[in-house]
């Protein structure tokens, strides 16, 4: 629990270091990351057919169990941006999976990186995986509440982003999974689904539980 804890918060330490050093080496800050790192060096699995790429949203379930599956790996890192998942993406390609659903940009948006840069780096990841013959599914990057501090200011820009990478899914005939259709309105994270404006409780994983079946499904998995 307290290293749960200390998750959910770095995306508050993290916007408040980015006058120190540049945007691409901000996750370097993140002792979180530094400590998963390390962790995804010493675990056990040599393989997974699904892998969870993204921030502490995506740490913060388990996913064996939330899908009731084996075969997918959880690599959510609290308090990651974009730069820090393309710096890590060889322990997506170690597990050799045949999918990987990636959510990512809040903590980016949050330490005022510009949305064409955090879309910019998103393009990368999927080339990357791509080009290891991993199939990317992109996961819409969730609104947060209106009681996180700056919703009103930086919802806008998740939305932004979204609009940007549901196009990008288009055009490349990639998987959009947009789970905000399910658990916000209005360009806002609904209070049930949070527990402190941007860290899900189970009525938003419920939802993204149901999306991704259909997807799992989709692809025989």
């Amino acid at each position: 629990m307290k290293n749960f804890l200390a998750a959910c918060v770095c995306v508050l330490a993290l916007s408040t270091v980015v006058s120190a050093q540049g945007y691409d080496t901000l996750y370097k800050a993140n002792k979180t990351y530094t400590v998963q790192m390390g962790l995804h060096r010493l675990y056990s699995m040599q393989r997974a057919e699904i892998v969870m790429l993204g921030n502490s949203i995506t740490y913060g379930v388990n996913w064996v169990e939330l899908m009731g599956r084996q075969n997918i790996a959880n690599r959510g890192i609290g308090g990651d941006n974009t730069f820090g998942m393309l710096n890590r993406m060889e322990y997506v390609y170690l597990l050799q999976p045949k999918l990987c659903c990636m959510m990512a940009g809040i903590n980016d948006i949050y330490a005022g990186i510009p949305v064409d840069t955090i879309f910019s780096n998103y393009k990368k990841i999927v080339a990357g995986l791509r080009s290891h013959g991993i199939i990317p599914v992109i996961q819409s990057t969730l609104f947060v509440s209106a009681k996180w501090k700056k919703a009103a200011e930086n919802n806008p820009r998740v939305a932004q982003l979204n609009a940007l990478l549901k196009r990008f899914a288009a055009g490349e005939q990639l998987d959009y999974v947009d789970i905000n259709a399910h658990i916000a309105a209005n360009g806002m994270l609904h209070d049930e689904c949070t527990f402190d404006g941007i860290h899900l409780t189970a009525a938003g994983y419920g939802p993204w539980r149901i999306e991704l079946e259909q997807v799992f499904k989709k692809y025989g998995l």
